[in-house]
């Protein structure tokens, strides 16, 4: 459990301003190129613009080369087991619902051991902010294939290519009950990236962001006709989108999507083009932390409330 007390000392008042270094933990140990550290970059610059209190913000992860995010973010944070991460923060959002919730995963970690909570999560629609690192591959356990490796992949555990077509996450996402924010970003376009985050950020609600990440070591081509050739990428626009006119002038593909249109979503969320930008957004959605309301105990009555509860399950 890390936590900002190396930022924040007693008796601080609420005038405090936060510059990017100020949110910056200990230095990353991703692989130089990894698309990880533009995302870690992208979040500080979050933080910073928001002015979030490093006290009220926490940062939740599984198992992961991307989930190492709470070792790098000087906020309070959770280092959960592999797949786990959504039901950790879940409950710290039920728990504290004034506190900013940010989840972060991988691939393997979201959509493999991980897809049963993700998709309650999408149906919950908690108000947290929700990163898919995407990397196609698992990282951190060294090339074996990931519920998003594109098929034909050679990977260490399918030595002949991976058998079956990728999980769409976005496709997934939008099929779920609820689903209430669904955008895609990529970590090599810095300032839709940071974009993105920012609407994600305000969206009130379970906002899910897909970033397309690359890993140098392991899959190193996936990525790289979308990075080379900015023709291959559509940018979908819309007054009520991401706004991102710096992206708009490189990339000349732009598709018109009214992202209240979640047929239109589900269909542009497939196919063979890269598309980048809002899929979906409705507010209007119920939101579990205010459907279900959890009883505010002072830190003593949360102590007595567990031994209780271990004392009626003693044997």
């Amino acid at each position: 459990m890390s936590s900002p007390c190396s930022i924040l000392e007693c008796g601080t008042t609420d005038d405090r301003h936060f510059e990017m270094d100020d949110y910056a933990g200990t230095l990353a140990r991703w692989c130089p190129g990894c698309g990880d550290h533009a995302i870690l970059t992208a979040v500080h610059r979050l933080l910073a613009t928001e002015q979030l209190k490093p006290e009220n913000t926490v940062f939740v992860s599984g198992i992961g080369c991307s989930s190492r995010f709470p070792h790098y973010v000087e906020t309070y944070g959770f280092h959960g087991i592999h797949g786990r991460a959504l039901p950790i923060a879940t409950g710290v959002k039920l728990s504290r619902p004034e506190l900013d919730v940010f989840v972060t995963m991988g691939d393997g970690d979201c959509c493999s051991i991980g897809a049963g909570h993700w998709i309650h999560a999408i149906r919950y629609n908690i108000d947290m902010t929700v990163l898919l690192l995407d990397n196609n591959i698992y990282g951190l356990t060294k090339k074996q294939t990931s519920p998003t490796t594109p098929q034909g992949l050679i990977t260490n555990t399918q030595t002949k290519g991976s058998f079956l077509p990728p999980l769409d996450p976005l496709q997934t996402t939008l099929g779920v009950t609820n689903a209430s924010f669904v955008a895609q970003t990529a970590d090599w376009m810095p300032s839709h990236l940071a974009a993105t985050l920012q609407a994600a950020k305000e969206h009130k609600g379970f906002s899910f962001v897909r970033i397309l990440q690359r890993c140098p070591v392991f899959t190193p081509d996936v990525f790289t006709q979308a990075i080379k050739d900015p023709n291959v990428t559509d940018i979908l626009t819309h007054d009520d989108g991401i706004q991102d006119a710096s992206t708009e002038r490189i990339y000349k593909s732009h598709l018109f999507h009214d992202p209240s249109n979640i047929d239109e979503a589900r269909r542009l969320a497939g196919g063979d083009r890269t598309r980048v930008g809002l899929f979906f957004r409705n507010e209007s959605f119920p939101r579990y932390e205010e459907l279900r309301q959890v009883p505010k105990r002072t830190p003593e009555e949360k102590i007595a409330f567990i031994n209780a509860e271990l004392d009626r399950h003693a044997v």
